[in-house]
């Protein structure tokens, strides 16, 4: 990939999970990476592997936000592609969902995903491109119980999408979501161990219509495209990698 051809990506979340996988499919094609996550001798060990920029960011805090976005074009230039995959998973009955929990999911999920593409968006309007991809949830699309916090959060992404890429399709800017099933990653790991999954990863993977669970290169690769010049005609699309959990 040429200098010219070469973009400028912010991967939100991107220090494990989908969102390392995002970062270093786009650090492999070119593209010059900013990974922002909370998890801080995480964010500096995937710098070093990756040899991109990595910034120290709470997405669900504004100030935080706007001065990692202001870091990351004083080094790197313009953001021209957005991957929020930075959220946090919530597990609980309805009735016992207290609302300091209500607040940090949607906090978390959906403001931080609000403040990420508020932040990043003025550039795009200005060069007239832009790709921007959410990670949603497949349990936005199909509910899933003793999540409620957690899918309402997701829920939220999907229709801040749809909002998004009416509003800015005229500006050369595509705004889409990929909801995923169950994805193999330390998060739901974590979950796995913790007893709120409703089965172990292996049993989901092979109740998965494909048979296997999926990986953050399954998501990767989605992103890659979405954020290429090769799909400008997609956008405000729910894109499921899935595995054909929701069809």
């Amino acid at each position: 990939m040429s200098r010219a051809d070469s973009r400028v990506a912010v991967v939100t979340g991107g220090a494990s999970g989908m969102g390392l996988a995002v970062a270093r499919r786009f650090a492999e094609r070119g593209h010059r990476v900013a990974v922002l996550d909370i998890q801080g001798d995480a964010v500096c060990h995937t710098a070093a592997e990756l040899g991109v920029s990595g910034h120290i960011t709470d997405v669900g805090d504004r100030a935080s936000v706007d001065a990692a976005f202001d870091a990351v074009r004083d080094e790197l230039g313009p953001i021209e592609i957005l991957v929020t995959s930075a959220g946090i998973n919530a597990t609980g009955a309805f009735t016992e969902i207290s609302l300091d929990d209500w607040d940090r999911a949607i906090r978390v999920n959906l403001t931080g995903t609000f403040h990420c593409i508020q932040s990043a968006i003025p550039d795009m309007i200005a060069a007239g491109w832009g790709r921007i991809v959410t990670i949603s949830s497949s349990s936005a699309q199909s509910g899933a119980p003793q999540r409620a916090h957690y899918v309402a959060s997701k829920g939220g992404i999907i229709a801040l999408t749809k909002a998004l890429a009416v509003e800015y399709s005229r500006n050369g800017i595509t705004v889409n979501t990929i909801p995923p099933s169950i994805i193999d990653t330390p998060m739901s790991r974590a979950g796995e161990a913790s007893g709120e999954l409703p089965a172990d990863l292996e049993t989901i993977g092979q109740m998965t219509p494909v048979g296997r669970l999926g990986t953050g290169d399954d998501v990767a690769a989605a992103c890659e495209y979405l954020c290429s010049d090769a799909a400008g005609f997609v956008t405000g699309q729910q894109i499921g990698v899935n595995g054909g959990w929701y069809i």
